[in-house]
């Protein structure tokens, strides 16, 4: 008697379709409504030192940032918006808190958004109708974005604690106040240190409203901390299709924040992935020295933008099945490296030159793509 066993089903593109929102304009940027999902990051100079902060968002362009935002705690920092958002090559949004009068300063000055905390912003209720006029005059979206560390104290009284329930009655009541007026275009985000109410937060807001969201773990904590918290709760909403742009918090450069973004992105296949690279995490069978090798060349292909799959392998009983299935790699073993391309082996070279052979043989593939990027083809 045989068994067919069949092919293994395709695995899906994503795993789950994209939550249905309303569609709303950040300057160039579309958030929500089928559009990519946008990385954002933000600012950490001083906006009054306008040279140094549109330096830094020159580089958060570069690393592929999609929208930027920028603090506006003084009426100095309003007075540098209008030619930031101006010689800025991706739309500014300002971040308002406490002022009112900020808001209004930052539509005039041409910001393509204006971030509002209504739980720290005085008497906000009172200036709504006033905001989305002026908002709505400009073709200016906004976010609704509550803080677990600063929301609004009736609330805070209602709950005791900011529960992921106070967080979306805080948000959703704010939307009704700009509801009422007609005015619909922003996106809303429920911000908590923790990823479990975090997570919770959206969850009940995603079956709340059809405004596009804005994903972010706030004080997410240092750079390997942060990371490891926002790939959690991003992970868990996005592979359910909520989240429609996205922020990470890290204690670090805001470059690093844009990079963990796209990589979380790439990971779910919510972004064309693009370097990609395999690495075994060794063991007593490697007879090579994987760590040194995956670091040598992750550090020689960085910039790389083509799509390729790398494989760097330390022993011979996963690396040539993990070599051979990716556009590029190395299986390892006896002081000697097989250089596999395109799944078949071109040459086996010593452990010292197998680096060198696979940056020089990434960028051959790269540059037959048309993508090569900037990849450091030496090694130190």
């Amino acid at each position: 008697m045989s068994v067919n066993l069949g092919m293994p089903a395709p695995a899906p593109v994503t795993l789950a379709p994209r939550r249905e929102t309303r569609q709303i304009k950040v300057g160039k940027v579309l958030v929500g409504g089928g559009a990519p999902i946008s990385v954002q990051s933000m600012t950490t100079t001083k906006t009054t030192d306008i040279n140094g902060t549109l330096q830094q968002i020159a580089e958060l362009t570069a690393t592929g940032c999609d929208i930027v935002r920028v603090a506006v705690p003084s009426q100095d920092d309003a007075d540098a918006l209008p030619i930031i958002a101006k010689k800025s090559q991706i739309p500014v949004i300002a971040d308002i808190h406490f002022q009112p009068k900020y808001v209004f300063a930052a539509i005039d000055a041409g910001c393509a958004a204006v971030r509002v905390n209504p739980g720290n912003i005085k008497q906000f209720d009172d200036k709504v109708a006033e905001i989305a006029k002026a908002a709505a005059d400009a073709g200016v979206s906004l976010r609704i974005g509550v803080n677990a560390g600063s929301l609004d104290k009736r609330l805070l009284a209602k709950y005791g604690a900011p529960t992921a329930e106070a967080l979306v009655e805080s948000a959703l009541w704010e939307a009704s106040l700009f509801e009422e007026v007609g005015f619909r275009d922003f996106k809303i985000s429920v911000k908590h240190n923790d990823p479990i109410v975090m997570v919770r937060a959206y969850e009940l807001l995603s079956e709340a409203c059809d405004y596009p969201l804005h994903l972010g773990v706030t004080e997410a904590g240092p750079a390997f901390q942060g990371t490891i918290k926002s790939s959690v709760a991003f992970g868990a909403l996005l592979s359910r299709g909520i989240g429609d742009t996205i922020r990470v918090s890290l204690s670090a450069p805001p470059a690093e924040e844009v990079k963990v973004g796209l990589k979380i992105l790439e990971s779910l296949n919510l972004r064309p992935r693009k370097l990609d690279i395999v690495s075994c995490p060794s063991c007593g069978r490697a007879q090579v020295d994987v760590y040194t090798l995956a670091e040598q060349v992750t550090k020689g292909l960085e910039g790389m933008q083509a799509p390729l799959r790398v494989a760097v392998m330390g022993c011979v009983v996963n690396g040539p099945g993990e070599a051979r299935e990716a556009d590029l790699g190395v299986a390892s073993g006896n002081g000697k490296g097989q250089i596999f391309v395109k799944g078949e082996v071109i040459k086996t070279v010593p452990e010292a030159d197998i680096v060198e052979t696979l940056l020089v043989e990434a960028r051959r593939l790269a540059a037959e793509m048309g993508e090569v990027g900037e990849p450091q083809v030496s090694v130190s």
